[in-house]
Formats: structure tokens, sequence, C-alpha cells
């Protein structure tokens, strides 16, 4: 951990948290029908909801993860947004009106409008469920990242504390809430995003002449789980070291006479990205190894020409781009099909077009939330470059890049970015968990074992689902803790577009579609996909708990991300199935 606590953190922190709780307690008294507590009762003004869309998708992964990941290895981590926000052409042009004609509360309604069909409200119900599960999972592990410098905690007692605040905004409103609170937060994050910006493009770039700033460090994790840097224990305080990763520029280029230059002075943003382009910039190597006295990670300081930032290619997830090798290219391939593909298929996003009036104002809304998420997306290139040229890098955690550069400008600037991160996982999380709750009540109980509930009842067990999700996501955030954001949500993506992309455009543009080749398409995608991920080696090297070389001799698929394989293998089985199976009336149960 690179700060201590900040009292003014800790204020601005608990201010914003105590406005959110505000919100839902005031929504509550407005959301006693089932309708409004899983769809705000579709009233819920375009615009509003355009912006609660970015803020909704403008999640931990997104300003915590890929910042953390420009910061660590340039231009890779931009790749990540470009992939999201093209998926929004998807939900733009093919999903958006459609799906708003077609249900009321949950996916599994678009699904099966045509079919009434209980398989088919099981296998979408059970979709939502474990793809907004494996969602959770990043900003669960996000969250606990930004406890530890606001408030000095171990990263678990984070994870718990969100847990429970989001159980509280879930519990007392459900959508009505958690739209409003999306709506403020993306707001915020992109206008505190474009102000941090502005500082970065003012500071300009500067070069250090700091022998400590090229000095390998070593993290040593005993056996015993003490934590030791070069052998002096990890924490703050006398007696105590820190990770030291200041980002900084090895040296600029030359000015217009050819003299050397420290500084550039402010700069536009075109400006900063040519000057970086011509500069050198001290990136790390990690590199881990177990011995006897327990588990060895090595920070290397190298140098790095700034052009080779700004190029795809240098972090481990998108080598594949330069390897000779088919497994990398089809990883990085397979990855940017399931960000392009998963947008459409994410439940929370899904069930925002339930919460206008009709399918005019679902498209007005994708509108506004693709402005607001591209221009969120570009600020974000900025804000993780800056981290990597002028701000305080956590080597041990890329997801906290953001708020240590906001630390560079002062106490005020990390108070106002840490509070709104936090805010940013708040509105995540209780869409998901909304979404969740919707899929079990609705789809499960109500669609699929076909339980007699009365609208008090709906709810009643809607806030109960949602508080035995909010249990899961907590343990699930506290077992993942060791993963980047970004690369979570690219598991996710890859479960959601395998499982309901396929079924979901089968059903708008296929009329032989059946209900039972919908079902098969939901269950065949999401078992799949799953099944690739729990056997790759990024599992068992970061879950099983096994090292690099034992992990990729006992991973049973040759790359980690899924989607290449298992999107086109539920696009089959919607076929297949659907051509082997009578179209049923929409009045039969199947």
């Amino acid at each position: 951990m690179l700060t201590d606590p900040s009292p003014l953190a800790m204020l601005i922190f608990l201010i914003f948290v105590g406005f959110t709780l505000g919100i839902s307690f005031w929504f509550a008294s407005k959301s006693k029908s089932s309708a409004s507590y899983f769809a705000a009762g579709g009233q819920i003004p375009w615009f509003v909801n355009g912006v609660a869309f970015a803020g909704d998708y403008l999640s931990a992964a997104s300003f915590l993860g890929i910042c953390g990941m420009i910061a660590r290895y340039g231009y890779d981590g931009f790749l990540y947004s470009i992939g999201f926000l093209a998926g929004w052409v998807v939900a733009l042009f093919v999903i958006a009106e459609p799906l708003k004609r077609m249900g009321r509360y949950t996916f599994a309604d678009a699904l099966n409008s045509r079919f009434q069909s209980r398989a088919v409200t099981f296998a979408a119900g059970l979709s939502a469920l474990v793809v907004s599960a494996f969602y959770l999972i990043p900003q669960m592990v996000g969250a606990g990242a930004l406890i530890m410098p606001l408030f000095g905690l171990p990263h678990w007692m984070g994870v718990i504390a969100v847990g429970l605040v989001v159980t509280v905004i879930v519990v007392s409103a459900g959508m009505v809430s958690t739209t409003y609170v999306q709506f403020i937060k993306g707001a915020l994050l992109v206008l505190f995003s474009g102000l941090i910006t502005i500082l970065i493009l003012n500071r300009g770039l500067t070069s250090t002449d700091d022998p400590l700033a090229m000095r390998p460090q070593v993290l040593t994790v005993t056996t015993s789980g003490e934590k030791l840097i070069d052998g002096t224990p990890l924490g703050s305080g006398a007696g105590q070291a820190r990770i030291r990763g200041v980002g900084q520029l090895a040296s600029l280029a030359t000015g217009p006479n050819g003299e050397a230059r420290t500084s550039t002075g402010p700069l536009s943003p075109w400006g900063f990205l040519q000057e970086l382009n011509q500069s050198e910039v001290i990136l790390w190597n990690e590199n881990t190894q177990a011995t006897e006295e327990g588990k060895v990670t090595t920070y290397s300081p190298i140098v790095v020409s700034g052009q080779e930032v700004l190029m795809p290619g240098r972090s481990p997830l998108f080598q594949g781009i330069k390897s000779d090798s088919i497994w990398p290219k089809l990883n990085f391939i397979s990855l940017m099909l399931a960000l392009f593909a998963g947008t459409a298929s994410l439940p929370h996003v899904l069930i925002r077009y339930y919460t206008v009036k009709d399918g005019r104002a679902a498209r007005q809304s994708t509108v506004v939330g693709i402005a607001t998420i591209g221009v969120f997306y570009i600020l974000t290139l900025f804000l993780g470059l800056g981290a990597m040229t002028g701000g305080n890098i956590d080597l041990t955690d890329s997801n906290m890049a953001a708020p240590l550069l906001a630390r560079t400008f002062g106490e005020l600037p990390f108070a106002l970015v840490s509070a709104i991160a936090f805010t940013t996982v708040l509105g995540t999380v209780s869409g998901l968990i909304v979404a969740a709750s919707g899929a079990v009540v609705h789809d499960l109980l109500v669609g699929w074992l076909q339980i007699p509930l009365s609208d008090h009842q709906k709810v009643r067990f809607g806030k109960l689902v949602a508080l035995l999700v909010s249990v899961m996501a907590i343990g699930l955030g506290i077992w993942f803790q060791k993963f980047n954001a970004s690369f979570l949500v690219g598991w996710a993506f890859s479960v959601a577009a395998s499982a309901n992309l396929p079924a979901l455009v089968m059903v708008l543009f296929w009329r032989r579609t059946t209900g039972a080749g919908v079902a098969a398409s939901v269950l065949v995608g999401m078992l799949s996909s799953l099944t690739w991920i729990l056997l790759s080696q990024e599992t068992f090297q970061n879950v099983y708990g096994y090292a690099k070389n034992d992990a990729a001799q006992m991973a049973l698929v040759p790359f980690s991300q899924p989607g290449i394989v298992t999107i086109p293998l539920g696009f089959l089985v919607v076929i297949v199935v659907s051509l082997l199976t009578r179209p049923q009336p929409a009045t039969e149960n199947q």
C-alpha cells in the first residue's frame, strides 16, 4: 500500500456514501410494486437512462482496471476500451428497440416472448444469474482495492464494506434508486476524469534523474504469509517498507534546436501523445518464483521507448498480436470478439431497456450512453498514460493507478476520485444484483417452477435473493483479489456473449427458431464457456494456486479466452436443435 489513510478522503467518501444511501431511502417509498422494484416501472426519462447506461457500464473494470492496464503496459489497456465501446453498435442497431417490445422485466421475457416455454425461462434465468455473478467479481475486487488507501484496511474488509452498503441500496429501493445512483455517478465520473486529464496535460511530462527509480525491488511472501520488501516488513511507518513504483520518464526527446530537456510544460492532448511517442518510459517487469522461504516476486525496471508504449502487444494478454504461435493470436481475437459481442448480452445492461416507456426512448438512451462512454474512454487513455509517466504506481495492485495518480495533485483530487470510483462500484454492483434478483424471482421461481407469488411476495423474495447474492459477491471478491479487474471482465463478457447473444439474435431474426433451440443454445454456451475458463492456465495459476510452469502443463485448453469457440458453438446449437424440433404454438408450454 503506497498511501497512509487520508482524513479528508475518508470524510468525502463518507459524504458520497451517505448521499447514495439517502437516495435509496428516498426512493424506497416509491418502489412498492414488483414492476417498480425490478424495472423502475418503465418511467425513467430517456436522457437519465442513457447516462445511467454509462453508469452501469463504466464499472470498476473501466475506471480502475483499464487505467491500471494502460499505466502498466500502455496502449494494450486502451484496446479493452475499443472492444467495450464497439459492442454498443450491436446494442443500438440490433437489440435496443426489439428488446423493449419483447419484454417487461428480464432478458428471459424477450427470449420467451414467442414460445412461453419453461425450458427457455429456466435457461435464460440461470444464464442471467451466472453472468451477473461473474461480472460481480471484478467490481468487488476493485472495491477492496479502493478501501485500502482510503482507510488503511485490508482488501477483504473493503469488499465486505461494499457488500453491506450495496445490500442496503438494493434491498431498500431496487431499480429506481439504482438508476439514479448510476445517473449521478456516471456524470460525476466523466466530469472528474476530465478535470484530472486537464491537470495531467497542464503538468506536462518530466524526466527523472532519481537513481532509486531504477532499483529492482523484491517482494517475498513467506510460507507463514508475512510480506517483506527487500527483507523489510511491508507497510507504512518506521521500520516498514513499500513497493516503490513511481511512474516516470527516463528521458525526453530533444528540443527543437537539439537541446536536452527535463520537462515540457503544459501540453495539448495531441502534443502529450507526440511527446510521449518520442520519449523513453520506465516500466516494470514482474517475475515470480517459488523458493523454500516462500513466493518471491522481483519487480525490475526497464526502459521502453514511448513509441512501443503506444503500440499494442506489450501485455501478456495481447502479446499474441506479435507472436508467431497460433494460440496467442487466437486468444487475442477471442477476447476482442467477446468484448464486442458481450455488451448486448449483459443482463444488467439489457434490463435497463425496460426502465423506459417505449422503443424510441430505448434507442435514444443508447445513443446518449454511447456518447458518454466514448468520451470517458478517451479520457482513460490520458489517465493511464498520466499514471505511467507521472503517478505513484502500486506494483502489487494495478487497479489503484487512477486514484494514486489523483493523489499526486493533492489530497482533495484523491479524495474525490476515490469516492467517485467507490460510488461507481456501488452503482454497478447494485444493477447486477437487481438483475440477478429478477432472474431468480421472475424467471426461476415464477416462470420455471411456476410458484404463484403475489406482487408483494415478488418484491420480498427479490430482496431476500439480493441479500444472498451480496454475500456470494463478497466471497468471490475476496477469492479473486489478485486479478486485474479488466481481465476478469473479459471472462464475464465471454460467458455472456456465448450464452445469450446467439439465442437472442436468432429469436429476433430467424422465424424458424424454436424454444428447444433457444434453451439448448443458452445452456450449451454458458456451460462450455465456463468449462473452458475453469480449465485455462490463468485459472490454474491464479485461482487454483499452481506455479506458472505447472499451470501451463496442467491447463486442458490452449488459451484462456473461450469466445472464439463458444460463441459460434451457441449459434450452431440453436440452428441445429431448431431444425430438429417442431415449432410450437405460442400458447403451448414446452
